[in-house]
C-alpha cells in the first residue's frame, strides 16, 4: 500500500495522488512496482526501503549523500496459537530525502494514524526533521502506553492465579514475560539511535527540534526503566508462583495419602475377617458389628493423629 499526503496551506493534512514537494509518503507492505515507483522518483537508495521491510532489522540511522535514514522499532499486539495477546516489535524505517518525508513499514501502526487523522500537534509534512522527531516521540508513549497494559493484565492474571492455579494464567505470564523481552531489547536500540541523533549532525535542528529530541529520549528512557521494572517484578512472580503451585501440590498429595491410609484401614480388618482360617469371636452371634467397631475405632484414631498432626 502506498499513500501520499501534503499539509495545506491552513494546516490540515490531504491526501494526494502524485509526489509533490513536501510531501509524506507512507508505505505499508508495498510491493516491487511501488517500491521502484519511490526509488525512481526519489532517487534514494533501494537498500533504504527493502531494509525497512525487514522483520529483524536492527534499529540505526544512516546517511546515504542527501538521503538520511532511520530505522526504529515499534510496538505492535498480536495473538499467540492460545490466543493470549502478546506485545511485540517490528521495525518502520523513516527516509528524509530532499523533498519528501517517506515511512516504510510491513504493518499498518496506530501511531501513523494519528498523523493521518491531524490528531498531532504542530505537525507539517514539509517539516521533515520536526515530523521525523514527532514519530520517535509517538512511539515512546505508545511503548509507555502498552507498558501500562502490561502491568494491569499482569494484576489480573495474578488475582485469576491466586483462585485456580491452572497452567492458563501461567502461560499468559510467559507470554508477558516475552512481551517484556521484545520492549526492553527494542527500546535499548531505539535509545541507540536516539544518541546518536544527537551526537551527529544527520539532522538539521532548530532549537524547538532539539527540545523535542530531549523529550524523546526522556520518554524512551522511562519506558525502558519500566520494562526493566516490570520485567524484574514478573519474573519474582514467576518463581513465587512456582514455589505455591509446588507447595499446592504437596498439601494436595498429603491430604490424599492420609485419606488413603485412613480408608485402608476398614479394608485391611476387612480382610484378615474374610479369609477362610479359624478367626477370633468367627462364632459370636455380633461378630460382623464387632468387626465394624473395630474398623470404625481404628479410621477414628489413625484420623485424630493425622488432624493433631495437620495433615488434613
Amino acid at each position: 500500500m502506498l499513500e501520499i499526503y501534503l499539509t495545506e496551506e491552513s494546516g490540515k493534512l490531504q491526501k494526494i495522488n502524485e509526489i509533490t514537494k513536501g510531501c509524506w509518503i507512507n508505505m505499508v507492505n508495498p510491493n516491487e512496482e511501488e517500491i521502484h515507483k519511490i526509488v525512481s522518483a526519489l532517487n534514494v537508495p533501494i537498500n533504504f526501503i527493502r531494509d525497512a521491510l525487514d522483520d529483524e532489522e536492527r534499529s540505526r540511522i544512516e546517511k546515504e549523500e542527501d538521503n538520511i535514514l532511520i530505522i526504529v522499532d515499534f510496538p505492535y499486539i498480536t495473538q499467540n496459537d492460545a490466543e493470549i495477546p502478546i506485545y511485540e516489535t517490528i521495525p518502520i524505517g523513516m527516509i528524509i530525502a530532499n523533498n519528501c518525508f517517506v515511512t516504510v513499514s510491513l504493518k499498518e501502526t496506530p501511531i501513523l494514524n494519528d498523523f493521518i487523522n491531524n490528531k498531532v500537534k504542530g505537525f507539517y509534512t514539509f517539516k521533515r526533521t520536526r515530523f521525523a522527531l514527532q514519530i520517535l516521540y509517538k512511539i515512546s508513549t505508545f511503548y509507555l502506553r502498552y507498558l501500562k497494559q502490561i502491568n494491569k493484565r499482569t494484576n489480573e492474571i495474578e488475582k485469576e492465579l491466586y483462585q485456580s492455579m491452572k497452567n492458563k494464567e501461567l502461560y499468559a505470564f510467559l507470554a508477558i514475560e516475552k512481551s517484556l523481552v521484545y520492549f526492553t531489547t527494542s527500546l535499548k536500540a531505539n535509545k541507540a539511535v536516539l544518541e546518536k541523533i544527537m551526537r551527529l549532525n544527520y539532522l538539521k535542528m532548530y532549537e524547538e527540534d532539539k527540545e523535542l529530541l530531549d523529550d524523546v529520549i526522556i520518554e524512551n528512557t522511562q519506558a525502558i526503566e519500566m520494562a526493566d521494572t516490570h520485567s524484574t517484578i514478573l519474573s519474582d512472580m514467576m518463581d513465587a508462583f512456582a514455589s505455591i503451585i509446588s507447595n499446592n501440590l504437596n498439601i494436595v498429595m498429603k491430604f490424599l495419602t492420609s485419606i488413603t491410609i485412613v480408608l485402608s484401614l476398614p479394608t485391611m480388618v476387612s480382610s484378615f475377617y474374610g479369609m477362610n482360617v479359624p478367626l477370633p469371636f468367627q462364632n459370636y452371634p455380633h461378630s460382623f458389628w464387632l468387626t465394624i467397631l473395630f474398623s470404625a475405632i481404628l479410621s477414628s484414631v489413625t484420623a485424630l493423629i493425622f488432624w493433631k498432626k495437620k495433615f488434613f
